[in-house]
C-alpha cells in the first residue's frame, strides 16, 4: 500500500484488511471537504471500538485520521483527490487485524492479534462503511458544526501535548487545543496559536 509522503507498507497476505473507498465529493460544499478524511478516521475508530466490546483495549482517533488502540497504532488512512477531478476523493484504509506482533512494522504499531483480540474483517468494513457514509451525508447537508462536535469530542489528540513534524522539516511542540472549522489542528505554545494542516502527530503525553 501507500501512505502520506510515498511511503509504502506492506502487510503478509491475511493479516490486514486494506480497502479502497470512492467519495462522490461533489455532494459536499468545498467548505466541509476538509472533514473527509477526519470522518474516515472516526468511522474506523468507531468500528474497531465495535469489535472491542468486551475486550478491554480502549480505541481512539489520533488527529487527523490514525486510529490507536492502547496508544498503538492499528489503522492509518490516507485520502486523497483524484488527479484532474478535484470532485472525486478516495479514501484507503489499512487495518491490522490477524498480524503477529513479530510482523508488525514499527514498534509503535498494533493489531487485533497482537492485543489477543478477534476481528470480524466483514462486520469492521461494513461498520466502517456505513458509519462514514451517514457523517459524508451530514457533510452533504451542510451539517458540519455537528460533524465538528462529534469528531473533536472522539479525537484523542486534543487536548494532549504533542510534537508535529512538519512538511517543511520543523518540528512543533504544544499542546493541541482544538480543532479548527475546516478540521484542521490547532496547536498552543504559551498564548501563541499555529493551526497546522498537516504533520505527523506524536502525542507527548
Amino acid at each position: 500500500g501507500r501512505g502520506r509522503l510515498d511511503r509504502t507498507w506492506t502487510a503478509p497476505a491475511g493479516t490486514a484488511l486494506a480497502v479502497s473507498i470512492v467519495v462522490d465529493a461533489a455532494m459536499i460544499p468545498p467548505a466541509q471537504r476538509g472533514w473527509i478524511p477526519l470522518a474516515a478516521g472516526a468511522a474506523m475508530t468507531r468500528a474497531v471500538r465495535h469489535q472491542l466490546t468486551g475486550h478491554g483495549a480502549t480505541a481512539e482517533l489520533k488527529w487527523p485520521n490514525d486510529v490507536l488502540v492502547d496508544g498503538g497504532k492499528i489503522c492509518g488512512i490516507l485520502a486523497e483527490v483524484v488527479p484532474g477531478d478535484v470532485d472525486t476523493v478516495v479514501v484507503g484504509a489499512g487495518v491490522n487485524t490477524r498480524m503477529s506482533r513479530a510482523d508488525l512494522p514499527v514498534t509503535t504499531a498494533t493489531s487485533f492479534a497482537a492485543i489477543g483480540a478477534e476481528c470480524d474483517d466483514d462486520r469492521l468494513l461494513a461498520d466502517f462503511v456505513e458509519d462514514f457514509g451517514k457523517t459524508l451525508a451530514r457533510l452533504a447537508h451542510d451539517d458540519g458544526e455537528r460533524v465538528h462536535h462529534e469528531i473533536e469530542k472522539l479525537c484523542a489528540t486534543v487536548g494532549r501535548d504533542v510534537s508535529v513534524s512538519l512538511p517543511d522539516g520543523s518540528t512543533l511542540q504544544g499542546t493541541a487545543a482544538r480543532l479548527d472549522a475546516d478540521g484542521r489542528l490547532v496547536v498552543g505554545v504559551g498564548t501563541i496559536e499555529t493551526v497546522v494542516s498537516a504533520g505527523d502527530v506524536v502525542h507527548v503525553r
